[in-house]
């Protein structure tokens, strides 16, 4: 049981959307599209690799696949469905094209460190059919996928007012803030390594630009660009109120909410930034230096570091 209780919470998650009136035929679609996905993508390599790393590959590719969907199957306005079926199929496409890349360039016959992170955590937790929890792991990023990721955009795809609100005009800015912002950390971390690397200089800490006030500008970003979605789904959920059940349609804006919560706790603990610096403090010298004095996540001014 202690292997299968992670799934519980997203089964009910797409349990919830099955049992909507507007949104149980694109979720259905889509559940059963993305577990075939990630059978082929994820749980077959990794059964046969012994690596999670191919769960960069099916996940953003996921994404694209909710944009689709939610581009062919949305019935509300069509200028509302193109605006997130594109901010969905250009995020995930970005990202799996990206994945595609390393997977061509050989990077994924290595396990990444953030999954070897995960399979010290199932040790520790006494999961030690390391096997079977792999393939949990990927059965639950599937189902994360057919649930509270797919939320914002179904949700906003029934909309069929061509009014936009205040809200979506706010949504829309923060996304394509968010997004900038996670590009400019990108290219700054990007051109801080090839400089270390044209002066010679190995496992120095990206200090510049963003990455002055926050350790991880680009997780912190990717958070944002979800907290947009939902911001800019809050017209939309409203408009379903007196189409669906009110204990539905209540869970149905706690489970879009959900949506920044489990981003969240992905990008903070699960496979981002505590990951992340558990092998950066090994690999460099001056990582606890920058740890004490620069926010882990959330932007923020720069700390006196401790003596």
């Amino acid at each position: 049981m202690k292997y299968f209780s992670p799934l519980f919470i997203f089964i009910a998650g797409w349990l919830l959307l099955l049992f909507t009136d507007n949104l149980a035929a694109i979720s259905l679609t889509n559940g059963l599209l993305q577990l075939v996905l990630f059978a082929l993508v994820v749980c077959l390599p990794a059964w046969r690799t012994g690596r999670m790393s191919y769960v960069d590959i099916g996940w953003p590719w996921g994404l694209t696949l909710i944009g689709v969907l939610t581009w062919v199957y949305g019935e509300g306005d069509s200028v509302r469905v193109a605006i997130v079926s594109i901010a969905y199929i250009f995020a995930g496409s970005r990202m799996g094209l990206g994945a595609l890349k390393m997977w061509k360039l050989g990077y994924l016959k290595t396990e990444f460190p953030r999954y070897e992170y995960q399979k010290r955590r199932w040790k520790k937790s006494g999961k030690t059919n390391t096997t079977l929890a792999m393939q949990v792991e990927a059965i639950l990023q599937g189902l994360a996928n057919a649930s509270f990721l797919a939320m914002p955009a179904f949700v906003i795809a029934t909309n069929p007012d061509a009014n936009i609100s205040m809200f979506e005009l706010i949504g829309i800015i923060v996304w394509l803030s968010a997004f900038a912002l996670e590009t400019v950390a990108d290219m700054q971390k990007l051109a801080f390594l090839k400089q270390m690397k044209k002066v010679g200089k190995k496992n120095k800490v990206c200090n510049v630009g963003l990455w002055k006030y926050s350790r991880h500008p680009n997780y912190f970003a990717e958070w944002m660009v979800w907290n947009g979605l939902i911001i800019a789904a809050i017209p939309s959920w409203l408009a379903l109120y007196q189409q669906e059940a009110i204990i539905i349609w209540g869970l149905l804006g706690v489970g879009t909410l959900m949506a920044s919560r489990m981003m969240y706790t992905t990008l903070v603990y699960y496979t981002g930034a505590i990951p992340s610096e558990y092998y950066s403090l090994q690999k460099r010298p001056e990582y606890k230096a920058y740890q004490q004095t620069t926010n882990i996540f959330f932007p923020g001014p720069i700390k006196k570091e401790v003596e």
